[in-house]
């Protein structure tokens, strides 16, 4: 038997039939297209759904962005995925493909993936983030994500790290380090500042976090200000984690983790220094290993324990 696991996002839908072990059978991926409302972006699930469906599937896993409910099944209201408010997803492909279906966070099952089957193997208390776009935190506890009293644990993105910060998260809070260290507050802060650096090569190409960091190991000036820059915010906000959490391991995956050794290297000189935890130094702060399957693996974990 198998299990099939989905990842919606904003841009894409990856589905993929997960065996025993993580195992990945098969895949298929199709553009979610969010921009032409929910009608269109659930027909684009359910076009995933079957093209993989099978006889041998038990059930289905299905991780997306919150804000949702994994109680209940209820997608609230991603403001990635427009139009969709307060939909009944797990309710809605059981009813459809008649097997039992679970809706997770992303962020939480990417962490379960990797708790699992990546880089937290082994370790007992596992905080995982993911830095892209935004910044979104799973804390998988004895191989079981810990969801809260509503399911609305870990939304470690939406953690203040200055009160006092111009910068307005899309929750409203201010000074959020997602809207201060994700891949676009990075973005954002090294495109204002090209101006002052007339000779740096990120005024000649797409400013990216990933462009970032190749400037950086480059010696480039404002790639080297823009990551230090991040790595001292992830820094205080990872020390914060431990204080609160004390973790086996960190586990770090997203587009911003690809800059690699000269952000890890960082975090692992900065992070020891923002917490009163003593044993800090010892904590482990590695990338995440399973890269874009930490969704479809996750999912896929969530409903059945794979």
């Amino acid at each position: 038997m198998a299990v099939l696991g989905i990842d919606i996002g904003g841009t894409k839908i990856a589905a993929g039939m997960v065996e025993k072990g993580g195992h990945l059978l098969a895949s298929v991926v199709a553009p979610t297209r969010a921009a032409n409302g929910y009608e269109v972006s659930i027909a684009q699930l359910y076009t995933a759904i079957d093209q993989l469906i099978r006889e041998e599937i038990s059930a289905i896993g299905i991780c997306a962005p919150g804000p949702l409910n994994p109680k209940t099944g209820v997608v609230i209201n991603p403001p990635n995925l427009p139009g969709w408010r307060d939909v009944p997803l797990a309710e809605l492909v059981e009813r459809r493909y008649k097997i039992r279906c679970r809706v997770e966070n992303d962020a939480n099952a990417a962490g379960l993936a990797e708790a699992l089957m990546g880089a937290g193997r082994g370790f007992g208390t596992v905080f995982y983030a993911t830095l892209s776009t935004g910044v979104g935190a799973g804390i998988i506890i004895n191989g079981k994500i810990y969801h809260g009293k509503n399911g609305a644990a870990a939304e470690g993105g939406h953690v203040t790290i200055d009160y006092r910060s111009e910068a307005v998260c899309n929750c409203g809070s201010r000074g959020c380090i997602e809207v201060l260290a994700s891949g676009t507050a990075m973005t954002r802060r090294a495109s204002g500042l090209i101006g002052e650096y007339p000779a740096s090569v990120l005024g000649a190409e797409p400013v990216t976090a990933e462009a970032i960091g190749r400037a950086a190991a480059a010696g480039d000036p404002l790639g080297l200000r823009i990551l230090e820059e991040t790595a001292e915010m992830l820094g205080a906000w990872l020390g914060s984690m431990i204080s609160l959490l004390d973790p086996d391991v960190i586990v770090i995956g997203g587009g911003v983790a690809q800059i690699g050794e000269p952000l890890f290297s960082r975090l692992r000189r900065i992070t020891p220094g923002r917490t009163i935890n003593q044993f800090a130094s010892e904590t482990p702060i590695v990338p995440a290993q399973l890269g874009s399957d930490a969704g479809i693996i996750g999912a896929a974990a969530a409903v059945d324990g794979i």
